[in-house]
């Protein structure tokens, strides 16, 4: 098959630079941006609706009125945003150190860590950093929501982390990284410049088949939302978000490179594989733990 069959993919990964400072706005900044900030509208529509459902059924004194109500989950959404902002950098970071880079890189320069214009972020570091941030808020902001807790907090986050999700790879498309195994079929990609500097070869599209499937879930967590049976259920929400997503991740990682330092070439999973395990037994424990609790309102 003639390499014309292909497509090639070689953007700037520069949108534009703003003036007098000359600081470059990057394609994966952008997408990173856009999918937290409607992370942010999609997390506030939904405790909007908890809410509301929470005082107008008379689980809680009705002293709060609709406005009330917004303005109080306006004011959750956006601290809790500033915490995911934070814990999904610093988790995704962490994650790549260590899961993805041999110990000598970090620990003869720690302040590597921070640099994270440089590139290196893994999704399972980030995910636990989410979680641990979710519970930490939960915590401390225990009085102003009203007994949620953290496992409820997450059935909604991981509505709009679906979407960032599907966002982030786009990112990672324009900057011709996390690439895929070499292949004939007529989509396959031929990045021009790929990060890791390895030689033009057509490959499958893997972040696009990740992004696809990570707004396809988005989509359908979202619809589900407006079930009672998913949206009143602590867990079902997240549970089926773990197993759908990284589930996916396990078997579209047949299709990637492995990205990993600290396995051997003899592993039969990549890292990858290995660390999405967990999420999707957790995933399946969720779900069979929500199915006698659907349809209840309780916290």
């Amino acid at each position: 098959m003639s390499l014309l069959s292909y497509f090639y993919w070689d953007p700037n990964p520069e949108i534009f630079v703003l003036p007098i400072v000359h600081w470059p706005i990057l394609w994966y900044g952008a997408f990173f941006a856009v999918g937290f900030a409607v992370g942010f509208c999609l997390f506030y529509s939904l405790l909007c609706r908890y809410f509301f459902h929470l005082y107008r059924d008379g689980f809680k004194d009705p002293v709060y009125s609709r406005a009330a109500l917004k303005k109080k989950a306006m004011k959750l959404s956006d601290r809790l945003t500033l915490y995911m902002v934070v814990a999904t950098v610093l988790g995704a970071r962490l994650g790549h150190f260590l899961f993805y880079e041999r110990p000598s890189e970090y620990l003869s320069d720690p302040l590597e860590l921070f640099l994270v214009w440089k590139g290196g972020l893994a999704s399972h570091g980030a995910a636990i950093g989410i979680v641990f941030a979710v519970i930490l808020f939960a915590y401390r902001y225990k009085q102003q929501l009203d007994g949620i807790t953290w496992i409820r907090l997450l059935d909604y986050v991981c509505v709009p982390t679906a979407f960032a999700g599907g966002c982030i790879r786009l990112g990672n498309f324009f900057n011709q990284e996390i690439l895929g195994t070499q292949t004939n079929v007529p989509w396959a990609v031929i990045f021009g410049h790929p990060m890791d500097r390895s030689f033009p070869i057509p490959r499958h599209p893997v972040q696009l088949y990740e992004a696809f499937f990570y707004f396809t879930v988005f989509v359908l967590l979202w619809c589900l939302s407006y079930r009672p049976k998913f949206f009143l259920s602590k867990g079902r929400l997240l549970g089926l978000f773990l197993v759908l997503v990284f589930g996916f991740r396990f078997l579209v990682e047949f299709l990637k490179l492995e990205q990993s330092v600290l396995l051997s070439k003899a592993s039969e999973f990549t890292m990858g594989q290995w660390l999405s395990i967990f999420p999707v037994l957790a995933g399946i424990v969720l779900l069979y733990m929500s199915r006698s609790k659907c349809g209840s309102c309780k916290n």
